[in-house]
């Protein structure tokens, strides 16, 4: 009922002031037909910058007062939920259509958003992920978006070495220990992070299921833990467990989450492990992974470590 399914449902809705001056309210006033008379966001930097050919404003009140907007358009990221229902109250109460984005203030969540839209006679929608699509293909999807953590843009200062492998079990959480362990007897501080549930043993600062994240969130969880190493001990350098590879034929779904680990990482230096012969894995390779590791992320594969 609330969920938008279509360009044609946004065009009767126009003029928009749209909220958010990022890559969602540029993505939005494309969508053909879509008029936009007016731009908002919260940045200070931003304001009075021209943006998708308006000057961008710092009220969303001031320019309902300027403009013939009928309806406003909430396209601010996760993170902003505070910020979007601010937005959504102030239109509603000044008699505007909401248009809202599932990033920052999905209705389901907001169900009084619905009621005093209602109240006040007004449209209100939302764009959501579709999961609903999936169901239908699959039978079963998440019950809502998992994507939940800030895109935080964070590099280490300590030498990071990025541990990577050609296939699956291949060697890669027992290296990375390893490298830990001669690194602490050699007298560093060291850290070191495993991005699987089996990482158990230590030396370990920080174990997850990278695996378990949505793909949008695996590589701030992996800048995130290397903010918090960096604060809490101030290694001096730190081990960071890949997943799967870039490359393994047989089974593609791990793949993505390799990139996503690896590109979090932004390594100094990669480790890559091989497992010849694998009963039950089919990697491609040492020479085609070290070329799409170097071809992703600006590193280099420094050694090898061959598992019998």
């Amino acid at each position: 009922m609330h969920t938008l399914s279509s360009v044609e449902e946004l065009r009767e809705l126009n003029p928009f002031i749209v909220i958010g001056c990022g890559g969602g309210g540029e993505k939005f006033a494309n969508f053909a037909g879509v008029e936009a008379v007016g731009f908002v966001d919260d940045d200070p930097k931003k304001h009075g910058t021209e943006f998708c050919g308006f000057k961008v404003s710092s009220s969303l009140l001031d320019l309902i007062k300027e403009t013939d907007a009928r309806s406003v358009a909430i396209m601010l990221p996760i993170g902003a939920e505070g910020t979007a229902l601010k937005y959504a109250v102030q239109a509603i109460n000044e008699g505007k259509n909401v248009v809202t984005s599932f990033r920052s203030l999905p209705l389901s969540e907001n169900t009084s958003l619905i009621k005093f839209a209602e109240r006040m006679n007004v449209t209100i929608k939302e764009i959501s992920p579709r999961l609903d699509n999936i169901r239908r293909i699959f039978g079963v999807a998440p019950s809502r978006c998992t994507e939940v953590l800030p895109k935080i843009n964070y590099r280490h200062k300590a030498p990071l070495v990025f541990v990577g492998g050609t296939s699956q079990e291949c060697g890669k959480r027992t290296t990375t220990r390893l490298l830990g362990k001669e690194a602490i007897e050699r007298g560093l501080e060291v850290g070191v992070i495993s991005t699987d549930e089996m990482g158990l043993e230590q030396p370990v600062d920080i174990n997850f299921r990278a695996g378990s994240l949505s793909v949008m969130d695996v590589a701030a969880a992996i800048m995130g833990s290397v903010r918090y190493l960096e604060e809490e001990k101030n290694p001096d350098i730190i081990f960071i467990e890949g997943q799967s590879s870039l490359t393994e034929r047989g089974n593609p779904h791990p793949r993505g989450l390799s990139a996503s680990i690896l590109i979090g990482s932004m390594p100094d230096a990669t480790v890559l492990c091989h497992r010849p012969n694998h009963p039950y894995r089919k990697p491609r390779g040492i020479k085609e992974e070290i070329r799409a590791i170097e071809a992703l992320e600006p590193t280099k594969v420094i050694g090898k470590e061959i598992r019998a």
